[in-house]
């Protein structure tokens, strides 16, 4: 049997960025500066039964609803916070707040300088602006996945997401 080295992940190898262009040309911006903690919280949706021929019951995942919340330092000129700020000024709902986001796992072997990364839609959610007085501006803002992730990877240098299969974006 194969010993396997085990180490601990730093943070910063789950890298996130954000579609701050369009869909059409995305432009991946690292969600970093001014934000101190993210979590992609995955928020399992289950349901419970016990079936009439057993004594202890059954919880099923049915599905996810998974959000990311981003408690950010507001820092200017940051392209992360210029385009949730815009979203917050504008008031922006619906199909105008949706853009993508890209989890990197740079902890795992990259193919010719591309990781393991996953693409999703989301719905950015402005949570609140402002602060206490002395101290740096907060814009605590969410990320509401929509639908499944598209799995590929994608290349930090380059800045380049390849679906599975090849299609580049």
């Amino acid at each position: 049997m194969a010993v396997v080295k085990k180490s601990k992940i730093k943070r910063k190898l789950l890298a996130s960025f954000l579609n701050t262009g369009t869909e059409e040309t995305p432009v991946w911006s690292l969600i970093g500066d001014g934000v101190t903690e993210q979590t992609i919280s995955y928020n399992p949706q289950t349901s419970d039964e016990t079936y009439i021929n057993q004594d202890t019951g059954v919880t099923d995942v049915e599905n996810y609803k998974p959000t990311v919340n981003n408690p950010m330092t507001a820092i200017k000129g940051d392209p992360v916070f210029e385009f949730v700020d815009d979203i917050r000024i504008k008031r922006k709902v619906l199909d105008d707040c949706v853009t993508d986001v890209l989890f990197v796992y740079l902890y795992k072997e990259a193919t010719e300088g591309a990781y393991p990364a996953e693409r999703n839609k989301c719905g950015v959610q402005v949570d609140d602006f402002g602060g206490a007085g002395g101290e740096s501006t907060k814009l605590n803002f969410s990320l509401n996945l929509r639908g499944d992730p598209v799995h590929g990877t994608f290349n930090p240098e380059t800045k380049t997401f390849t679906e599975e299969g090849g299609v580049s974006a």
